[in-house]
């Protein structure tokens, strides 16, 4: 019998990656399009930890099944590690990617360090609100200027010297060998074994009632 967990996202892409990595492990994997609509997670924390957990363990407690949620984002040196959890919406509530890019190349400005970190966080939640985390991280420089077509985010921004390439040059497989995601799922896959084991061990247990026999 598979074990289910769900996803806390409606990332279709996202969904088939995490997928295609634990395809030969007795999981089934699941995301919130499976289910009927739930509220929506305030992602408020101070850290990525904060969040991931926040995702996984508000999933694990509104579906009753383990949930597994990540939090990400880049850190450059010269902003003091911003913009941190705010990446997504650094230059905005609404802001795009393009927006994005444009408010980091105008605050690097003049500056010498370009030297940054993607950094993401795994959490693994049951409903009871144990969990397991797992990080990843990916050192590099920021460019002056775009390059590549690839990827999304910051990623035209962010070159990487192991491959003397900025991320949006990368293929998807490149990107999902020495990304910061990529390494923090790599860590999931190598401990599968242990987190199904921790599972089945601190899951609720449901035992059947047995029902009165009808003599009548």
């Amino acid at each position: 019998m598979k074990q289910i967990i769900v996803l806390a996202t409606r990332n279709k892409g996202k969904t088939r990656e995490i997928n295609e990595l634990l395809k030969d492990f007795p999981i089934e994997i699941r995301n919130l399009d499976d289910f009927g609509p739930i509220p929506e997670v305030i992602e408020d924390g101070k850290t990525f930890d904060d969040n991931a957990y926040k995702k996984a363990s508000f999933t694990a407690k509104i579906l009753g099944y383990p949930a597994m949620a990540d939090d990400s984002g880049i850190c450059v040196e010269a902003l003091d590690g911003a913009p941190g959890v705010y990446s997504a919406r650094y230059a905005g509530d609404n802001a795009s990617d393009a927006d994005n890019v444009k408010k980091m190349l105008s605050d690097l400005e003049g500056k010498e360090n370009r030297n940054a970190a993607f950094q993401c966080v795994i959490s693994i939640a049951v409903p009871t609100g144990a969990a397991l985390t797992y990080e990843g991280e990916c050192k590099g420089i920021i460019t002056k200027e775009p390059v590549g077509d690839n990827g999304f985010g910051y990623d035209p921004l962010f070159f990487y010297p192991d491959l003397n390439k900025t991320f949006a040059q990368l293929t998807i497989k490149e990107k999902g060998q020495v990304s910061h995601r990529g390494k923090a799922l790599k860590e999931v896959v190598d401990e599968i074994d242990k987190i199904i084991d921790w599972i089945d061990i601190i899951m609720p247990k449901f035992q059947p009632v047995e029902g009165k026999e009808n003599k009548s």
